[in-house]
């Protein structure tokens, strides 16, 4: 190449870039070696992939994606399925890695380097993923509570003689031919009691907590301990973990999978899975179930995949590992349904009632209908362990990963201790490694469990649900993603950002992801999201209780929080910014100069073929010959 093609004009009163002369060059590369050194990488891209994995498939793959398929028209729901897939989800899902991977940051500092007008994005996926840390482990402190009421001679949830049982139970499947003719006028089942009042304790509503359910709260304890443990080194440890932890659900799914679609009544529940219902994609909830699926499933917006990619080596190729993960996602919750509605079948069957009154969704389908399904089965108390240790692996996944992403939310360069040396293993918590690779963050990521305790209260499942319908939904996830491609696409520069993607991995990705970054995922997402406001309905706790407008105001709160943090900063930014208004306004979408640059856009006039090759820096964050490749 001539020297003339490398060279590169700058305007005098443009946006500074990164020079290369070696005395600015040596000061970044030790910057960019304390840096790598601070975060940690990972060893090998297995480790990556399967970090990844366990992250974004988890309990929404077995209870929430094959409930909208039966909800929605079966078959037919993979139809906007699909298409929010392929313009959505894969295209918003290797933004958010690529971005990581580039920056080699967190999603704040990430998103404040690529564009400090819109750092707001990043602050808005801490708050929900602060959000998910404190409610999502609820679920996993549930399943070890039934895990261990699994280890009887008889499952607790199988019969009416239990000091929780009230007279209006009923075990439909063991009671004699005499009583059976006249049933209760308000009969509940074993199943519903256990869950409701064994270990929910569900008082009257959420303005009576009610007392501390102790049990819960030594499950909880466990449940954050085997966090601290999976991440206290940071991603070395998390590495290591996820080898075991996310290959062990899909072992436990095959299982179940040949168990269920041997059960007599599976086929047609299989067929009531996939029967399409054309008139369906008609209704405009549909297209919102199948958007929403796809963002929360994806754990797009939640920060996650930023940080994940940020521990991937300069020149790994995170475009290829995107598209395999995207598919291998929706492939397990295809599969998943399989699963679930072959029990449901055999559930209808035993019961002798239609399918559609035996399918739940949420809690409902993993707490109550699979406990029923499990002890209708040989061996049940072997089926209810299986089932529950895979449930605790699914959460685990995907509790351990935002716990990593909440490491790599403070600048490790600029970083403030919250405890002390002597509480870290080793005491190298404060000079030897960042935030995020040493138990510091793991440890003060525990510290919030005491302000989970209201939800093991009688009335903690009405918060639980406040923060599921609001704090984490669908709408706040659209509402981030449409600011993401339009600062990638439109402010950052979507053309800038094919050239970052080819200086990683050597070419630019295929052009139907950055029409989807300028076009088609904006629409999509502001159409689905305006559409979910206009429809919107307030939460009933099982379709019955309805809130106070005091709790109602708490939702919303919860919602605004992390939403309101892009707006917010866009104006304070604004106002901290000096000079007139376009003076402020270039220099606050100009990215950072720090940022990695194209090799034709750092190649000085007349240099060497070594000015032009990979600086000391990269060559240490790219992928060795011996890389584990999928």
């Amino acid at each position: 190449m001539a020297a003339d093609d490398r060279k590169v004009a700058v305007p005098k009163d443009g946006p500074s870039v990164v020079s290369w002369v070696p005395e600015e060059g040596e000061k970044l590369d030790q910057e960019g070696k304390d840096q790598v050194k601070d975060r940690g990488q990972w060893s090998n891209k297995m480790e990556f992939v399967l970090s990844v994995a366990g992250e974004i498939i988890g309990l929404g793959n077995v209870w929430r994606f094959p409930y909208l398929c039966y909800k929605n028209g079966g078959g037919a729901f993979f139809f906007p399925y699909f298409i929010f897939f392929f313009t959505c989800g894969i295209p918003v899902f290797f933004l958010e890695v690529a971005l990581g991977q580039y920056t080699s940051q967190g999603s704040v500092t990430a998103w404040r380097k690529i564009c400090p007008l819109l750092q707001g994005i990043g602050l808005a996926s801490v708050v929900i993923e602060a959000y998910l840390n404190v409610y999502y482990i609820i679920i996993l402190s549930w399943a070890l509570f039934y895990l261990f009421s699994s280890f009887t001679s008889e499952l607790p949830w199988t019969a009416c003689t239990h000091s929780w049982n009230t007279e209006g139970c009923v075990d439909f499947l063991n009671r004699s031919a005499a009583s059976a003719a006249a049933p209760p006028v308000n009969f509940t089942s074993p199943v519903m009691e256990f869950w409701e009042r064994r270990v929910l304790g569900l008082s009257s509503g959420i303005h009576e907590l009610g007392a501390l359910r102790w049990e819960l709260a030594l499950c909880l304890l466990l449940a954050w301990v085997v966090c601290y443990f999976c991440i206290w080194k940071g991603v070395k440890s998390t590495g290591k973990v996820v080898y075991f932890t996310a290959t062990f659900p899909y072992l436990m799914l095959v299982i179940l999978l040949i168990r269920g679609i041997t059960l007599p009544g599976a086929y047609e529940g299989i067929i009531y899975y996939l029967k399409p219902d054309l008139l369906r994609l008609k209704d405009p909830q549909v297209w919102m179930d199948a958007g929403t699926q796809i963002f929360f499933s994806f754990a797009i917006c939640q920060g996650c995949l930023t940080a994940l990619g940020s521990y991937n080596k300069y020149h790994n190729n995170c475009y290829r590992d995107s598209i395999a993960l995207c598919f291998l996602n929706s492939a397990t919750s295809f599969v998943a349904g399989f699963v679930v509605f072959s029990i449901l079948g055999f559930m209808s069957q035993e019961q002798g009632v239609p399918i559609s009154e035996v399918a739940e969704s949420g809690p409902g389908l993993a707490f109550i209908a699979f406990p029923k399904a499990v002890s209708m089965m040989p061996l049940s108390q072997l089926w209810s362990c299986l089932f529950f240790i895979m449930l605790i692996f699914l959460g685990l996944d995907s509790q351990a990963a935002p716990e990593e992403r909440a490491a790599g939310a403070p600048d490790p360069r600029h970083r403030g201790h919250l405890l002390p040396a002597w509480a870290l293993p080793g005491h190298r918590g404060l000079e030897q490694g960042g935030a995020h690779t040493q138990s510091e963050v793991a440890a003060t990521r525990q510290l919030p469990e005491g302000g989970m305790l209201d939800r093991q209260h009688s009335g903690g499942m009405y918060i639980f649900q406040l923060f599921d319908y609001y704090a984490c939904s669908g709408t706040c996830l659209l509402f981030l993603s449409v600011f993401e491609v339009i600062c990638i696409g439109w402010v950052y520069g979507a053309d800038r950002f094919y050239d970052n993607m080819e200086d990683m991995f050597g070419y630019r990705p295929w052009p139907l992801v950055k029409i989807s970054w300028l076009f088609l995922t904006p629409g999509l997402c502001l159409a689905t999201f305006l559409f979910s406001l206009s429809k919107y309905t307030p939460l009933r706790y099982n379709n019955v209780y309805v809130y106070p407008a005091w709790g109602y105001f708490i939702g919303w709160f919860l919602a605004g929080s992390s939403m309101g943090c892009v707006p917010l900063f866009i104006v304070v930014a604004l106002l901290k910014t000096q000079g007139s208004f376009k003076k402020r306004l270039r220099q606050l979408v100009t990215p950072d100069p720090s940022l990695p640059q194209p090799k034709r856009y750092l190649c000085l006039d007349g240099g060497s073929s070594q000015d032009c090759g990979p600086s000391p820096t990269k060559a240490g964050l790219m992928a060795g010959e011996k890389e584990t490749h999928l």
